[in-house]
């Protein structure tokens, strides 16, 4: 079964490459784990917890055929926060198709925000950031969500000018493109 899923994300990432459509991995995630609720309630009920992700082993086909592909773009979203600075960084920071997604689900939060920040800008550098997209089901919660992240961004970088290793200058336009600029950008939009 994992030969032929990972067969399948590499033709998906040829298609990708092929049409130019923009390629999102949500990694990290096992789903329906409280089998008495599933039973009662069927899938996506709740009890999706968190697990351990492998992205260099898990891309290395994928990114090995058409991780130089001009037209690709892939995504990558994980809950696994130990791979940001470990995997995810370093693999953005190389192969020329892929963008790190913000913070997703249980992460997306301030706290998570900050964590993500730390651990993704030094090494994959604010332009290989998607910024914040949003896919939530919760459609009241957009505009908050959003807001939270750019208070975030917002703090990190101010903290990043008081230490003067970026300029004020410097901070605004990351904030914009971390706003709206890198999404645009991700998104091909």
């Amino acid at each position: 079964a994992e030969l032929f899923r990972g067969q399948m994300m590499t033709e998906m990432a040829g298609l990708s490459a092929e049409d130019g459509m923009v390629m999102q991995i949500h990694a990290g995630s096992r789903r329906n784990t409280d089998r008495t609720l599933f039973a009662a309630r069927g899938p996506n009920m709740g009890a999706d917890i968190p697990t351990s992700t492998d992205w260099v082993g898990g891309l290395n086909a994928l990114l090995s055929k058409y991780g130089h592909a001009p037209g690709l773009r892939v995504l990558l979203f994980t809950l696994d926060e130990t791979t940001y600075a470990r995997e995810m960084a370093p693999m953005v920071g190389h192969w020329p198709c892929l963008m790190i997604g913000p913070p997703w689900w249980f992460h997306d939060s301030p706290l998570g925000i900050r964590r993500y920040l730390d651990q993704v800008v030094e090494t994959a550098g604010f332009a290989n950031m998607a910024g914040f997209n949003d896919d939530t089901r919760a459609l009241l919660s957009i505009p908050a969500r959003h807001d939270v992240w750019r208070r975030e961004v917002c703090r990190f970088l101010a903290q990043l000018a008081a230490e003067h290793r970026i300029s004020k200058r410097e901070a605004e336009i990351v904030a914009g493109e971390l706003s709206y600029g890198n999404a645009k950008k991700a998104y091909k939009l």
